[in-house]
């Protein structure tokens, strides 16, 4: 094709390829481990499949509800009212979404203007920031305290101010594998009351909590609840990241100008898979022993790693697991990802990227959702560094 002749003035001039395709790309073309993005190496359960050919034979295939059929979304609220305390009416609160990326997007677009600040917390997850700016948003950046990854409120505080339109938060959190407390969401109900503020919480990983901690959402606090897009994920939860399925539950308010965008965007997600999810939903060990389950991941691949050189940092929540490499290399973690990936054939996710300026502290992300033979293979290359 010839080369366009036009003149285009980019909205995101210094964005370039997200840092997941880059490294899975490097990771096919040596043949590595590929211990970077986080999808499983293992397949769904047989339930989810026969359901699905289920469906896809049922005559379901055209268009479902713009916001959802109504079985799945009454199966959401119910979910959300058991664990969490919070009631959203089914018709008017609850979304279903072409995955949570989709609906984080969305949220932003519904409510950014030009010139509205958004804080976000670093290390930050590599969509948010290009989600606010490319609708004219500033981001403010806010960085999680090293090495536990704990919030800096004194730093949260002062970063609000009257052009502050969102607060973006991410519990389990991606990628430092943290968890917000408790206390952390009544401060953060606190700080916020009397404002004119809005919050989105990225929940996918809701149910991979460890250690006996409880997953805080937002519905279980109303002064949170009120203000907040709650998004989360049926791809983390069912091991079926590539279904690309996801829902958003907010006050009819909010979801009222979230669903103005999401019309004239996707306007609907992948009708048969709905009825997979609303059908098997009534399966609810399936999210109710998921932490159980990568736990044992999480312990199996942190014993495989005890004689190496890294140094294993907490991993309260999500698949991964954070490695500080400070005993082993002075590189970069860009360019020590790079390394490990095309010459000891394990690829990592570099922890500097999720940061607008790269931090001192050198840090390469693993991704635990893999089977016990691959953990074992990847961490007996990395014991050898």
């Amino acid at each position: 094709m010839n080369q366009s002749s036009i003149r285009i003035q980019s909205k995101l001039p210094h964005i370039g390829t997200t840092i997941f395709t880059v490294m899975s790309q490097l990771a096919a073309e040596h043949k590595a481990i590929n211990l970077s993005q986080g999808f499983p190496d293992f397949d769904c359960v047989p339930e989810l499949k026969s359901l699905s050919t289920k469906y896809f034979n049922a005559g379901v295939n055209q268009y479902p509800p713009m916001a959802g059929i109504i079985s799945l979304r009454e199966k959401v609220a119910e979910k959300i009212s058991t664990l969490y305390h919070a009631n959203y009416h089914p018709d008017t609160e609850v979304t279903i979404v072409p995955g949570a990326t989709y609906g984080i997007y969305t949220a932003v677009a519904a409510m950014v203007h030009p010139g509205d600040e958004v804080i976000l917390i670093e290390p930050t997850y590599d969509s948010y920031g290009p989600a606010v700016e490319v609708h004219g948003g500033i981001p403010v950046y806010v960085q999680l305290t090293y090495p536990y990854y704990t919030i800096n409120w004194s730093a949260l505080r002062a970063a609000i101010t009257k052009k502050t339109r969102l607060i973006i938060i991410n519990t389990p959190h991606n990628p430092s594998a943290s968890v917000l407390s408790t206390s952390d969401l009544q401060q953060l109900e606190q700080l916020l009351a009397n404002t004119n503020i809005a919050i989105i919480s990225d929940e996918v990983y809701e149910h991979i909590i460890f250690d006996g901690l409880e997953h805080q959402s937002v519905a279980r606090f109303p002064g949170l609840a009120a203000r907040s897009f709650l998004v989360s994920s049926f791809g983390k939860t069912y091991h079926v990241t590539g279904w690309k399925m996801g829902y958003v539950v907010a006050p009819k308010a909010l979801m009222d100008e979230f669903r103005k965008v999401h019309q004239f965007n996707a306007f609907v997600t992948n009708g048969p898979l709905q009825y997979v999810f609303a059908e098997y939903m009534d399966t609810p060990k399936a999210y109710l022993e998921l932490a159980n389950f990568y736990q044992e991941k999480r312990d199996f691949f942190a014993d495989a790693l005890k004689s190496s050189r890294f140094k294993i940092l907490p991993s309260k929540g999500t698949f991964f697991q954070n490695l500080s490499y400070e005993s082993i290399s002075d590189e970069r973690d860009t360019d020590l990802a790079i390394r490990l990936t095309k010459e000891y054939g394990v690829a990592s996710i570099p922890v500097s990227v999720f940061y607008r300026s790269p931090p001192a502290h050198r840090v390469l992300r693993f991704c635990f959702a893999k089977s016990k033979e691959t953990l074992s293979k990847g961490a007996e290359i990395l014991c050898k560094l």
